[in-house]
């Protein structure tokens, strides 16, 4: 029993990466963001987000989600986020005893839109929409530490995903600079 469980949470994590690695890799490259796309998360694959992933997967939603409600914090999330610029948490810093938050390059910010429609489409399967990006930043939006602008922008383009469709607007953000 406890092989199979193993099996089904191994291959269910190493499932759902690739697929999540896949489906930003090509909305990257829709983007014009042909080098991140193909760099895309490859730490998921490093032992230690690796590892969690499968010890926590459940399928339904991020392996990290669940270690943090278990210990509090996530070994594979402090791993993964300093290490991929396309999360906003990447670009907080603490220097002296001040958080600075430091504003995220326009191509990170454009990687960070595929990388949260991509984990929408993949987590939500039949029930993701053009709007579901959008809702679940807005969701979150009260206890982010992002940069004001990225902020800002981030929500134009997960808006304008939602009102105009995924083709038009990556169509729009490509040529934003």
């Amino acid at each position: 029993m406890f092989k199979s469980r193993f099996f089904f949470r191994f291959w269910g994590h190493f499932k759902t990466i690739t697929q999540h690695k896949i489906k930003v890799t090509l909305l990257c490259f829709k983007m014009g963001l042909i080098r991140q796309g193909l760099l895309h998360d490859l730490s998921k694959y490093s032992w230690i987000e690796f590892s969690t992933g499968v010890r926590y997967f459940q399928g339904n939603r991020s392996p990290i989600d669940a270690e943090k409600e278990e210990k509090g914090y996530s070994l594979g999330w402090l791993h993964h986020k300093g290490r991929n610029r396309h999360h906003w948490e990447y670009w907080i810093d603490r220097t002296f005893g001040k958080i600075t938050v430091v504003k995220m390059p326009l191509n990170y910010l454009k990687e960070s839109v595929c990388d949260r429609v991509a984990a929408c489409m993949i987590y939500q399967k039949e029930h993701y929409t053009d709007a579901s990006a959008y809702e679940y930043f807005k969701k979150g939006s009260d206890h982010r530490l992002m940069h004001p602008e990225n902020s800002q922008k981030m929500e134009e383009y997960l808006l304008l995903i939602k009102e105009k469709g995924l083709d038009e607007a990556f169509r729009i953000i490509r040529q934003d600079h």
